[in-house]
């Protein structure tokens, strides 16, 4: 048998799959729980969870940020928003959302007023005024002259051989009867729009599936015959409403709909409830719907370099700068498609934006390439799928790094990621009880836990060492399977672990607690040790498709591991 001695000093690749164990080129560990990869490629003990608040239900979080630079924290719960400045409840609305809608609610934000959309509910303004919040229904531009309505209006294919027959009501001049050729007509249709003799109508009355009362505002020509030429409202009651939300080039962006999933609507630029296309000037409003060979779902918009549009099949991209109605540079680049089951918002890291997949097992990056002219897909998750599953919430810490991913299991997967350092580490979080959801704001990493029949708002904090003072985790890496000269093992024997530490007060290695110089332990004390510690192992024989050393740790103290030292023999 041949003496080795063998270091990794990087973990940079986290937790991997089993499948790349016998990897020359992986930096990585065979688990990894309750801790992070470092920037210089170490590992060291989560932070723990600081208590805020209980909650009456489980909760969604979505960070709100005002125009003057203040950071709250929004808490949506059942029916209810609870808005938090800092870890002080400030203030509760009512909302027209139960619980089960929140996981298809989209929200953008400019300035300080943020609108949320819903496929089956009217869309949501939220703003701030004189420190006070405000929600509303979003109201598209009224028109004084006519009173109509800068609403969009479109053909929907249900309706394309259904034609009106206007005659006049006894409800007065402005009011009229409109009777199909064949059943259409719903109750949910009352106060919804039609455009129609060149002018909009609201329908005021239901009478039966032919039949219905629509008024206008003004006088009008009743027509010769069944009119064909006619359009509905993109949204409302009876067609849905916007499903997906953004900003881009100080436009207001609606991504598809419950009746219209390929539809993109933009506002005019700067009057962002003005959707009337008018006659096409550069900066009155856009309409646009995807065309390909596939049946196109928009599942969400974001606004980057360019405007993305992720679908249920592929991601799409408007380049155009500026963008104008005769100007929409559009196409598709890539083909993974996104996560349908839920929303979940892309996250903007270094530059690119990352999403889930429609299979819910791949995190992608979609960024462009060299030349600025593609987008690529790049999986973001290649060696660690088997930790992401089932995905329902997300947010991105941009100060540590560090992306959030909770699971539907109530454990997190979280991904260190660094490109600069060549980090790009995945592993798990876990307490006790279930993580729920998680969102950053104010540079902190908020979560909703459920412990037993309780359910509270927490968020990490580097200063502590247990989750909110009384419950204790355990931190825990193991490291691959040895291999030697790009060789697998088949005989091994361990003679030494050396492990190399910095500000760490108590872990265990291979199953053994270490042992600490004592000052450290003393209450004038409370930097940890910092040096290399090791256990004998005298001969241990390890079997070549195991980890070799695992460390430790339950205690409430720090623990930083910058290296470890393998020192045996081998055969192979």
């Amino acid at each position: 048998m041949t003496d080795f001695i063998k270091t990794q000093n990087t973990f940079s690749h986290g937790e991997v799959s089993p499948e790349f164990y016998s990897h020359d080129n992986i930096q990585g560990l065979s688990r990894l729980e309750n801790a992070d990869v470092l920037s210089g490629g170490g590992l060291s003990r989560r932070s723990g969870l600081r208590h805020i608040d209980g909650l009456v239900g489980p909760a969604r979080l979505i960070p709100f940020s005002a125009s003057d630079g203040t950071d709250y924290l929004i808490v949506l719960t059942d029916f209810h928003m609870y808005v938090y400045l800092g870890d002080n409840r400030y203030q509760d609305l009512i909302t027209p959302w139960g619980y089960d809608d929140l996981s298809h609610l989209q929200y953008a934000q400019r300035f300080g007023t943020m609108i949320f959309v819903h496929r089956d509910f009217c869309p949501q303004t939220l703003r701030i005024q004189d420190g006070k919040f405000y929600l509303s229904d979003f109201t598209f531009l009224r028109n004084d002259s006519d009173l109509s309505v800068n609403i969009p209006f479109v053909k929907f294919d249900d309706a394309a051989d259904i034609t009106i027959t206007v005659t006049a009501n006894s409800s007065g001049n402005n009011y009229a009867t409109f009777t199909t050729n064949q059943d259409f007509w719903t109750p949910e249709n009352v106060n919804g729009r039609l455009f129609l003799l060149n002018r909009q109508w609201s329908v005021v009355e239901y009478i039966d599936p032919t039949q219905v009362v629509a008024h206008t505002n003004g006088s009008y020509s009743l027509p010769t015959g069944p009119i064909s030429d006619w359009r509905e409202a993109a949204f409302g009651t009876r067609r849905g409403w916007p499903c997906s939300i953004t900003f881009h080039q100080d436009r207001l962006v609606f991504g598809g709909s419950r009746d219209w999933p390929a539809g993109i609507w933009l506002s005019a630029v700067g009057r962002h409830t003005d959707f009337n296309p008018g006659t096409g000037l550069d900066d009155e409003a856009i309409f646009i719907s995807l065309l390909s060979a596939q049946r196109q779902q928009i599942c969400t918009v974001v606004s980057s370099d360019n405007l993305q549009i992720l679908t249920n099949v592929g991601e799409w991209a408007i380049s155009s700068k500026p963008l104008t109605p005769s100007v929409v540079d559009i196409k598709q680049h890539t083909t993974v498609g996104s996560y349908t089951k839920r929303y979940l918002p892309p996250q903007k890291i270094e530059g690119a934006t990352v999403f889930i997949s429609g299979n819910g097992h791949d995190i992608r990056e979609l960024s462009l390439d060299e030349l600025g002219e593609n987008y690529n897909a790049n999986d973001l998750c290649a060696l660690s799928k088997h930790l992401l599953v089932s995905p329902i919430d997300i947010a991105y810490n941009a100060t540590q790094h560090r992306l959030y991913i909770v699971r539907q299991d109530g454990k997190m997967a979280v991904l260190n990621q660094n490109a600069a350092l060549g980090i790009s580490a995945w592993g798990t979080y876990q307490t006790s009880g279930e993580f729920l959801s998680v969102a950053v704001c104010d540079n902190k990493t908020y979560v909703v836990v459920r412990r037993d029949d309780e359910i509270s708002l927490e968020y990490f904090d580097a200063s502590l060492y247990s989750d909110c003072g009384k419950y204790g985790y355990a931190f825990c890496a193991c490291g691959l399977p040895l291999r030697i000269s790009g060789h697998n093992t088949t005989r091994l024997r361990l003679r030494k672990i050396t492990a190399r530490v910095f500000d760490t007060k108590s872990i265990s290695l291979n199953g053994q607690r270490i042992s600490l110089p004592d000052e450290i332990y003393s209450s004038e004390n409370t930097a940890g040790y910092s040096g290399d510690v090791s256990i004998n192992l005298l001969g241990t024989t390890c079997e070549y498709t195991t980890p070799i050393w695992t460390i430790h740790g339950a205690e409430n103290y720090p623990a930083t591991i910058l290296s470890i030292t393998i020192h045996g023999c081998y055969s192979v």
